[in-house]
């Protein structure tokens, strides 16, 4: 499972049908077709890769490069930058969302309340681990996903998924062992992180299902998901800003009063919405499996940046556990498709 800032995960759907032309238009379309999808999708593939690695780099950096110290605001900021943007769309009539009635806000309450949670706890965590380790712990959220669907769903998986998940959690801990930045406090937020993103994917399956009944249209699609997902996230966001007493910080930090900083949590937000829009293109591009794949491979990339940009000392024994985690992830890629094309 993916996990990012901008509440970009939602449940995809394979079979997409990418043809949509009739046979019988002429021998010159039929021939110029296929070369505008492959490039569509090589496209649509590279811009979500940019986006999700640039957003947890851009993170990171406000974060670290300026000791930021009030994660919940950043996410609340972002998350009204997303509201801007989609309902300005949306107005504009350039994408279609469901109204937010009291009977669709009620039964998505509690998955929002997760995804705040999800949200939070994943920008604490960054605060304090570096991108690497972070990209390897979330592998545990695989693990916790896959057992929760065996209770919840009575989902079987074979027995190349359960390697790939053993892996992962070995990764995982002899990384923690390795990691030259050990810092208990990030661990911590993000072991409850790898909770909360498992408990929001189950949780957000049967949701998706009521909530359907309770649109005017009897469907939700991603860009009402997305509105309403950071719409109930504002309020929410307000509560634990107060609760985390970081409203004296923010009057007291000079970097409110930097426009540079403006500029950079700005782009943040703009690139939180970038990854749901990219995500949903390249799935509407390609399918489930490849957008699995790609965003396990595009995990390599973000690990090696993270180190470099960041200046992350390491060594080989934590080196060889992050690969060997990135890999793992590859695998369990690789099974989870074989198992998708075996059931």
């Amino acid at each position: 499972m993916e996990g990012s800032f901008s509440g970009s995960k939602y449940p995809v759907h394979d079979d997409i049908d990418l043809e949509d032309g009739d046979l019988e238009k002429g021998r010159d379309k039929i021939l110029r077709k296929p070369v505008k999808i492959q490039n569509q999708a090589l496209l649509s593939g590279f811009a979500y890769c940019i986006s999700s690695c640039s957003m947890i780099l851009v993170n990171k950096f406000v974060l670290s490069g300026y000791d930021f110290n009030a994660g919940i605001s950043l996410m609340l900021y972002q998350n009204l930058v997303s509201v801007v943007i989609v309902s300005t769309l949306s107005m504009l009539g350039v994408i279609s969302t469901e109204p937010l009635t009291w009977r669709l806000i009620r039964v998505w309450l509690p998955v929002n309340v997760i995804f705040v949670g999800m949200l939070v706890t994943s920008i604490f965590s960054l605060k304090y681990i570096n991108v690497a380790m972070v990209t390897v712990l979330k592998n545990v959220t695989n693990v916790i996903t896959a057992i929760g669907e065996i209770y919840l769903f009575k989902k079987q998986h074979d027995n190349r998924v359960w390697a790939a998940l053993f892996l992962m959690i070995i990764s995982a801990v002899s990384g923690g062992m390795t990691d030259l930045q050990f810092h208990a406090v990030g661990y911590a937020w993000q072991i409850v992180n790898c909770f909360l993103t498992a408990a929001y994917s189950l949780t957000l399956r049967r949701v998706m299902d009521t909530a359907k009944h309770v649109t005017k249209s009897g469907n939700l699609n991603e860009f009402s998901m997305v509105l309403l997902n950071n719409v109930l996230s504002l309020p929410l966001g307000l509560l634990l800003i107060f609760a985390f007493n970081e409203v004296d910080y923010l009057i007291k930090t000079p970097l409110m009063k930097m426009p540079v900083f403006w500029l950079v949590v700005t782009s943040s937000g703009f690139l939180g919405l970038a990854i749901s829009f990219t995500s949903m293109w390249f799935l509407h591009q390609t399918g489930a499996t490849t957008y699995s794949l790609t965003g396990s491979l595009n995990k390599i990339p973000l690990s090696v940046a993270g180190i470099i940009l960041f200046k992350v000392p390491t060594s080989m024994e934590n080196l060889t556990s992050i690969l060997f985690g990135l890999l793992a992830g590859v695998f369990f890629a690789k099974a989870k498709m074989r198992e998708r094309s075996q059931s």
